[in-house]
């Protein structure tokens, strides 16, 4: 049985350290990207954060799945991990990072969506409509005006809308899961299947990366994308996961603009105008109404 250890205030902090991590991570990645081809960055972030929270786990929980679980882990492996990663780095190549933060705000519906059809969450309508409320107030804040839809952009987006679909199904598809086994345990399976699969299939573009010639900068920001927004991301979104729900942990993406609007005011000097505003108070009532409906988790 899941047991709620920590404060809901402490799942609320985590959610929004890890939007945190990703939303940065949307323009890091863009940028590394000019250098380093997608499936290289794919291959490297399993080549070196797959060991991570597989070794965490087995180091704090001393713990093996049992053989009836590995189907399971193996599907999160192929959505969070495989599809969601390649499909990201793909998509994002190919389109820009402003499309990939807009794109992203599919994520809640998708979440919610899989979880009715699943029924491994009860969504009332409270919920609903506070996911609603919440995906309006971003769509507010981004701006969708700003999304490039065409030439090899529309395949961009073509692909970062399965990446988000991919990584929805992985927020459900966990839950169960994670009331048998130790998130740390669950998310370094997880990991073992998807990265395996990964660097599978971007070996032939590690091999040929040429690693002696790429800048100091570079090398930065492939740190930045396989520690935080790989290793630590997964394993405090799983570890919010456990204490919230899949919808909840979803619905929280549409902070992403928040933290972006935060950042250009505080080092930038921005004036956020009406439209942030506007968005910053759907975005919150979204995530109360969101928070409200929460189902005790079993």
């Amino acid at each position: 049985m899941t047991r709620v250890a920590y404060a809901p205030l402490s799942v609320h902090l985590v959610l929004l350290v890890v939007q945190l991590i990703f939303g940065v991570n949307h323009v890091v990645a863009k940028a590394v990207l000019a250098r380093v081809p997608p499936l290289a960055v794919a291959g490297l972030r399993a080549l070196v954060a797959t060991p991570l929270p597989l070794g965490l786990g087995w180091w704090r929980d001393r713990r093996l799945p049992a053989r009836r679980q590995l189907p399971m882990l193996a599907v999160l492996g192929l959505t969070g991990v495989f599809a969601n990663q390649v499909l990201f780095i793909e998509g994002l190549k190919r389109s820009t990072a402003t499309n990939a933060a807009i794109l992203q705000l599919s994520i809640p519906a998708f979440a919610v969506a899989v979880s009715l059809l699943l029924r491994v969450e009860r969504v009332s309508a409270s919920r609903i409509a506070g996911v609603a409320l919440a995906i309006a107030g971003a769509v507010a804040m981004l701006r969708p005006s700003q999304l490039v839809l065409g030439g090899e952009a529309l395949i961009g987006n073509l692909l970062l809308l399965a990446n988000c679909l991919s990584y929805a199904c992985f927020l459900v598809l966990q839950r169960p899961l994670l009331a048998e086994l130790p998130w740390r345990t669950m998310i370094g399976w997880a990991f073992a299947f998807g990265g395996g699969a990964v660097l599978a299939l971007s070996a032939p573009s590690l091999l040929a990366l040429p690693v002696s010639s790429l800048p100091a900068r570079t090398w930065g920001g492939l740190a930045y994308i396989v520690i935080c927004a790989t290793a630590v991301g997964y394993l405090l979104n799983t570890w919010a996961v456990q204490r919230s729900s899949p919808v909840t942990a979803a619905v929280y993406i549409t902070a992403q603009p928040v933290v972006a609007t935060a950042l250009a005011v505080l080092l930038l000097g921005e004036t956020p105008g009406v439209g942030e505003a506007v968005g910053f108070v759907l975005i919150v009532a979204g995530l109360a109404l969101v928070h409200r409906g929460q189902p005790e988790p079993r």
